[in-house]
């Protein structure tokens, strides 16, 4: 059995400093820790519970790749900040049929990220 003691997402963006400005500005994650110098320098950002680390260099955005899930209190409340922002928007806030609340953005290269609502009737908030 493998023993996992801390675990992030990576991410090879096209232009670092842009996604360290989508990330850390506009989203608004707070930093965990930063490494290396210069624009190529790694910067890893809190998830909740987990962490997203923006490092090194990708030569073209990623076709398919991870998408986060990002769980958020108000997604309506989050759809009019960014909205704001000027981040677009791929899907607004809507009820989903197994009854989460879900909008849906992308990051400068295209990594959808999933902006999660949990109702409280949903099943998630409840513990056997």
């Amino acid at each position: 059995m493998v023993h996992v003691l801390s675990s992030r997402i990576l991410l090879r963006p096209t232009d670092p400093e842009r996604s360290r400005r989508f990330y850390g500005q506009t989203l608004g994650l707070p930093v965990y820790r930063e490494f290396g110098t210069g624009p190529e320098r790694g910067t890893v950002y809190f998830l909740g519970g987990g962490f997203l680390e923006v490092s090194g260099r990708s030569t073209a955005p990623a076709a398919t790749g991870p998408e986060l899930w990002l769980q958020v209190e108000d997604t309506a409340a989050v759809h009019a900040e960014l909205s704001a922002r000027d981040v677009e928007v791929l899907r607004p806030p809507r009820r989903e049929p197994w009854g989460l609340i879900e909008m849906w953005i992308a990051d400068p290269d295209g990594h959808r990220i999933a902006i999660v609502e949990v109702p409280a009737d949903h099943p998630l908030r409840y513990r056997p």
